[in-house]
């Protein structure tokens, strides 16, 4: 059977057929088998396989890579917040800058003059929401203190800049689906928001701990990973054993095509939605079409796909063509969606023969991908969380001092990553 161009292109991306996985000279290598005996396009020669650069003492999720093709993260929670160089064929992490604390990091992301931007979005150790965008020039000699870029963006977590300079970030765990556009000179705009999974028709205000109020109510789906969350199972039904596990994100990873158009993560729904604006930089993008939810609302027009293998879609980057690499961290798996809108499974960590679970590695809750040319490299949180529940198994994790890592495909995919930031 002829498939389209399109499909054929998206399935020999890691170019296995016929050829043999590249030298691991540094770290742990670890392999998996597709998710199918065969993937659509081309014979399986071989399993993917990863190889470890980095292993952090502090939980890591965003990632960047300068020009010269090194790894950037920073480490959540600490005491300040490191920012590590990794070189990306593995070797020594040094220390180049540092967040102040109370700080707990998430995306990073380079400007055309070379500085890196950290969001500091995530819920911090004192329970407080980080509302903060960070901007240091990284120095190994002598690690500067991250000065501070922006404020105004509770839950801060992808950010992305676009052609003209823009920061775009997004409002992660708060759930509202806010997406900000942060001018060279700091000024802070929400622009638009994704639909969030509920609105607030029927919210009530209550006060259960005697503190600040908190809504109750609202109309729409609540989505949930199992675990933390548990059910009820019986021959009849299957019904909610707690209340935990909750997945509110529906503004995740960001990324920018070389049209300008802008892709947002939806973590809860599984889905990535496309922005688009003017020549002007003003959204195009329809909103407006609920009236339950805030005006600058995205239609569901803009959904560009939506696919059961994105559930837990975290950070996205794209290629050249226009082709998306995604870490569905909850399934501990790594996803393809093409241009055209064809979602591919690349891999996803095979079941333990005897526990069935699925925590075992390579794959350790994926979140953050980045193309340093042909090398697809990633972060890993190792959250415990669904398919990564315990995350006692694989190389990272309780009870060892290391609690994250970054791992590197050893296949080159055959199309390079976007110069970032897009010029």
């Amino acid at each position: 059977m002829q498939l389209p161009r399109g499909i054929c292109r998206s399935m020999v991306v890691m170019g296995f057929a016929g050829g043999s996985a590249l030298g691991c000279s540094h770290g742990q290598t670890e392999s998996v088998a597709s998710s199918e005996s065969d993937l659509i396009g081309f014979p399986t020669v071989q399993t993917p396989t990863f190889t470890t650069v980095f292993k952090a003492p502090l939980v890591v999720e965003g990632l960047a890579a300068d020009r010269a093709g090194n790894l950037y993260a920073s480490g959540r929670q600490g005491n300040p917040c490191p920012v590590w160089r990794v070189p990306n064929q593995g070797g020594s992490a040094v220390i180049v800058g540092n967040l102040p604390p109370p700080c707990s990091p998430n995306g990073v992301a380079f400007d055309k003059a070379g500085d890196l931007f950290v969001a500091d979005g995530s819920t911090e150790t004192n329970g407080t929401i980080g509302d903060r965008i960070y901007r240091l020039t990284p120095n190994a000699g002598t690690p500067p203190t991250a000065t501070l870029f922006a404020s105004g963006v509770p839950g801060a977590n992808g950010i992305a800049f676009d052609r003209q300079g823009n920061l775009w970030a997004a409002d992660g765990t708060t759930g509202q689906g806010r997406i900000w556009k942060v001018t060279p000179a700091g000024t802070v705009t929400e622009e638009f928001r994704v639909p969030p999974m509920a609105n607030l028709v029927n919210a009530v205000a209550t006060t259960p701990d005697g503190g600040v109020p908190t809504l109750t109510g609202g109309v729409g789906r609540d989505v949930r990973a199992l675990p933390p969350g548990s059910l009820v199972v019986t021959d009849s039904t299957r019904v909610a054993g707690n209340t935990a596990g909750t997945v509110p994100i529906v503004a995740n990873g960001l990324a920018f095509d070389l049209e300008g158009n802008l892709f947002i993560a939806d973590t809860a729904r599984g889905a990535i939605w496309e922005a688009t604006f003017d020549r002007e930089g003003n959204l195009r993008s329809q909103v407006g079409c609920d009236t339950t939810f805030t005006p600058d609302t995205l239609c569901l027009k803009n959904i560009f796909v939506q696919h059961a293998l994105l559930e837990g879609l975290d950070g996205i980057v794209l290629d050249e063509r226009g082709d998306m690499w995604g870490a569905a961290n909850e399934r501990n798996a790594m996803v393809l969606v093409t241009r055209e809108g064809k979602v591919q499974e690349i891999v996803r960590n095979p079941p333990d023969p005897t526990t069935k679970l699925r925590n075992g590695g390579p794959l350790e809750f994926p979140t953050s991908p980045f193309l340093v040319g042909r090398k697809l490299c990633i972060t890993q949180s190792d959250t415990t969380r669904r398919d990564n529940f315990p995350n006692s198994a694989g190389e990272v994790g309780p009870p060892g001092p290391l609690v994250a890592k970054i791992s590197c495909l050893d296949q080159p995919v055959l199309i390079g990553g976007l110069p970032l930031p897009t010029p």
